[in-house]
């Protein structure tokens, strides 16, 4: 068949796969001058499974905003038009199900498997290039292969032979094969249904064009980085999961350097990271794979079993048993460098303790576990007294030095137990588990009392500072229970603290009461 045919073919076919209602809307409207960001979030809003998956996601670490976004109107308005169209298409293609009889060779969830792992490192590479956006790089490579689905849903039987060709041949080139096989190779045909599905233009180029990025002649930079970080994104995709890791790697940083001028510790950095973002995106997105394993072991692997191919048996078992060894070693020390990173990402940079993503989740804990037990729990919001006026006249790295050891100063007034965290800029939450408003507020005004009386010395200079307090307690009953509500009960506690002349604890008004909680 000729390109042409090629193409009209598959558009025509009943089995070629269908965008979700939703994403093709938001395509249609996305790119239009006068729609709003409220049309896109109400369109959105009307699928409430998509609405639900963009807003966890959103509030994951794959954004890490300091703030919850409870709403897709403030999804929007906060992580902008082409972060939400990308989720949106991500969602929409990673549950999408293909229809009639398809290439039995092919396997379609290693397909988005890769894929995912492909946009990953995409992004991950372009977020190493000063002024890069991210967002459209993102969905354009976890589609760039797009095509060969099209073709083993579409041509089926056509595209089993190319597999047949993949498999029996090392060497074979696969666009080649594609073209002598089929008519055209998978990313033209891909770009094609693309565009008929209403792609933009910054999306559609990179299909086209990341095998071979030079032949790209438009004047948008941006999309040349995309195209070209996707090119490197399939070359870093090669280590991870092709049986010539080494080859791969040393192409990576050759072609890493050339294309989009990246240093050696950029580049060592994309390879460090790059399995631990692909295994949390993929839980981001609901996708279950396999533990993605580290380039570093992926490596030496490979040495191990090409330095075995000229040893005696002996000398293989002797070896063997050396580098199960080392590799147990390996792995224990990836485990503790795991658990650090871990713990590194719910530490707050600047004071050291819990951040504001680590207190959401022991929150949610502490309410499922309160309701459980059937006990109380309580929160004391806290807020630095005129803590700007106080880094206009001493400077912020003296409101940092404050920051920090009031920090520590709060924290010898709590128990093991109990949580503080930085809520944001200067306001620290505590999670009191197993206690009631009473008790709640005694613990308030203790901490309150410590940071009066202490004296903050930097060695320098002395300083006094107050803080105010908004205590709220509640004795969760079930699944009605509103966590933000309950925040926004602190929150009302503090403003009232405030309200009433600073250094000074404030419960939060009993008449305001709702009906998922109980004193």
């Amino acid at each position: 068949m000729s390109r042409d045919q090629v193409i009209q073919t598959v558009l025509q076919s009943e089995d070629l796969p269908t965008l979700p209602a939703v994403a093709s809307k938001l395509l249609m409207i996305a790119g239009k001058e006068e729609t709003t960001l409220t049309d896109i979030a109400d369109l959105i809003s009307k699928d409430m499974a998509l609405a639900a998956k963009i807003l966890k996601v959103s509030n994951s670490a794959f954004y890490s905003f300091p703030q919850q976004i409870s709403s897709i109107n403030q999804a929007v308005s906060i992580l902008g038009t082409n972060a939400v169209r990308s989720l949106v298409l991500s969602f929409s293609f990673l549950s999408m199900r293909t229809k009639g009889k398809n290439a039995t060779a092919f396997d379609f969830k290693q397909f988005w498997e890769q894929s995912l792992a492909g946009a990953v490192a995409a992004k991950l590479i372009l977020e190493q290039v000063p002024g890069a956006d991210t967002e459209e790089t993102f969905i354009s490579a976890l589609l760039h292969n797009i095509g060969q689905l099209i073709f083993a849903s579409t041509l089926p039987e056509l595209y089993e032979q190319v597999l047949t060709r993949m498999t029996k041949d090392e060497e074979a080139v696969e666009s080649e094969i594609e073209k002598e096989i089929i008519g055209e190779e998978h990313s033209v045909v891909g770009f094609a249904v693309a565009e008929h599905w209403g792609f933009p233009e910054s999306l559609l180029m990179p299909i086209k064009y990341h095998h071979q990025p030079e032949n790209y002649d438009g004047s948008d930079k941006q999309v040349a980085r995309s195209i070209n970080a996707i090119y490197l994104a399939d070359i870093l995709t090669g280590i991870l999961y092709s049986d010539k890791p080494q080859e791969y790697h040393k192409a990576f940083r050759n072609e890493a350097k050339k294309r989009l001028g990246l240093k050696v510790l950029a580049i060592n950095k994309i390879l460090k990271e790059v399995h631990n973002l692909v295994d949390q995106t993929a839980e981001y997105f609901g996708l279950s794979m396999k533990p993605t394993k580290s380039v570093e072991e992926i490596l030496q692997e490979a040495n191990l079993r090409l330095s075995m191919l000229n040893m005696s048996y002996e000398e293989m078992n002797r070896e063997l048993i050396r580098s199960k060894m080392e590799l147990e070693k390996l792995t224990r020390e990836l485990e503790q460098k795991n658990k650090l990173l871990e713990n590194l990402a719910n530490i707050d940079g600047l004071t050291e303790i819990n951040n504001h993503r680590f207190f959401q989740n022991f929150l949610d804990q502490e309410i499922n576990r309160s309701i459980r037990n059937e006990r109380a729990i309580s929160l004391l919001l806290a807020d630095i007294d005129n803590f700007k006026t106080f880094n206009d006249t001493y400077g912020h790295q003296t409101g940092d030095f404050i920051l920090k050891e009031l920090c520590r100063v709060c924290k010898e007034e709590i128990r093991e137990y109990d949580l503080m965290a930085r809520y944001g800029g200067e306001e620290f939450i505590f999670v009191l588990p197993e206690t009631g408003p009473d008790e709640a507020k005694i613990v308030a005004e203790k901490i309150r009392s410590t940071v009066e009386k202490y004296t903050f010395d930097d060695g320098t200079n002395t300083y006094k500072v107050t803080i105010s307090i908004g205590v709220a307690s509640a004795h969760p009953t079930g699944r009605d229970f509103k966590k933000n509500e309950f925040i926004g009960l602190a929150d009302e506690a503090l403003y009232l603290a405030k309200e009433k002349g600073r250094n000074r604890v404030a419960m939060y008004n009993p008449n305001k009461r709702k009906k998922w909680y109980k004193l």
